[in-house]
């Protein structure tokens, strides 16, 4: 069997279908990925790829469309406008990679095409060409629901292609029903992908200080720095712990001053350093959340924008994680992230849930059911 994977190229979108894809490959099927620029990130998950678009990246559109350049961050706007803002710019995106995506799917001849659902081109694609095909939700919120809403902002694409709409596709939820996700769709556990890294051999173990690891994911540094941890790196000197800053290579200048106990670290793969953490402050992304619960931890989330709203009203409903502004970190809440026994007890439910559902191999016989009755598909 001959599998497509396709997602718009970033980490948060192509990471969580990588464990799907290496199960396939494993039950013997041929994977192939098709992605626009830049394909770093996924070149080193050892798959062939074809390039599809145009040759400019999310950002390089988003610039261009827009006069008033790239907005990540929107506190005052509702989840509901988020999602059709990111609709109407990622349908954009997405319009240069139809022809490719058809070319790549026809010729190779894909007999499943596996898809994100900020991809609009896919279920065009499935539509056109008749073939199965699975939406990988990539956290919380419905799939099926962006689908529909890429749909109304690609009428143009659909009409110039002769196709009518949409085709329906088989919905994969990667996280527990407790959190979301589309029901009545096929659910598999959640296992990280965060690509390579080094790991600091004293990082292998744990330390003898509550252990907390601070993120902001691989997209908000990029666009908006450090901004939102300011507050709680102050914060951070007058509580009981050791804090790890995983930023990658952003400027830490604005942070001023380090207290002594929270400590930079270079790219280092977040699944790995939560295996030997006690907790986890980050801005809501979704891979980030996801690998959290996997581990079993507790949460600190600072929304910022697109979907970390929707996932910290999901995660802190479990009583798995707090919720903060950024400005509003305080030592206290810190303190009480590391210290709250219900707060532990409800991040273990969550990682049992997790943990009860499929694996990516275990799901593999019902994606391949896809295809040999593709009228379920």
């Amino acid at each position: 069997m001959r599998i497509l994977f396709t997602g718009p190229a970033a980490a948060g979108h192509l990471f969580p279908m990588i464990p799907t894809a290496q199960a396939l490959r494993a039950a013997g099927h041929e994977v192939l990925f098709a992605s626009a620029q830049p394909l770093d990130r996924l070149r080193e998950a050892g798959f062939p790829i074809v390039e599809i678009g145009d040759g400019r990246t999310i950002r390089e559109v988003f610039e261009q469309s827009s006069g008033d350049g790239v907005r990540y961050v929107n506190p005052d706007m509702t989840t509901d406008q988020i999602l059709d803002m990111a609709a109407r710019v990622f349908a954009r995106v997405s319009r240069s990679t139809v022809d490719g995506l058809l070319e790549a799917a026809g010729g190779w001849g894909a007999d499943l095409l596996v898809y994100d659902s900020f991809q609009a081109s896919a279920p065009l694609v499935a539509a056109k060409l008749k073939i199965p095909s699975v939406l990988q939700n990539f956290g919380v919120t419905s799939g099926l629901e962006m689908v529909r809403r890429f749909a109304a902002n690609f009428t143009e694409a659909y009409e110039t292609y002769g196709v009518a709409g949409p085709a329906e596709p088989t919905a994969l939820n990667i996280v527990p029903a407790s959190l979301g996700g589309d029901p009545g769709g096929l659910r598999m556990r959640y296992l990280p992908y965060n690509g390579g890294g080094i790991v600091p051999a004293e990082l292998l173990h744990r330390g003898t200080r509550p252990r907390v690891v601070v993120t902001l994911g691989t997209v908000l540094t990029e666009l908006d720095g450090v901004r939102a941890i300011g507050r709680l790196i102050e914060a951070a000197g007058s509580a009981d712990a050791e804090f790890l800053l995983a930023v990658g290579d952003a400027d830490l200048a604005p942070l001023g001053t380090l207290p002594d106990n929270v400590r930079p670290l270079p790219w280092v793969p977040l699944a790995e350093l939560l295996t030997v953490s006690d907790a986890l402050v980050h801005h809501g992304g979704s891979g980030t959340m996801l690998t959290a619960l996997q581990a079993g931890l507790p949460q600190l989330l600072l929304p910022q924008g697109a979907d970390h709203f929707a996932n910290a009203d999901a995660l802190t409903a479990t009583g798995a994680a707090l919720r903060s502004a950024s400005d509003d970190v305080d030592a206290a809440l810190l303190t009480r992230l590391v210290t709250d026994p219900e707060l532990s007890r409800a991040a273990t439910t969550l990682r049992a849930e997790n943990e009860a559902l499929p694996t990516p191999a275990e799901t593999v016989p019902a994606l391949e059911a896809l295809v040999a009755s593709p009228a379920m598909a």
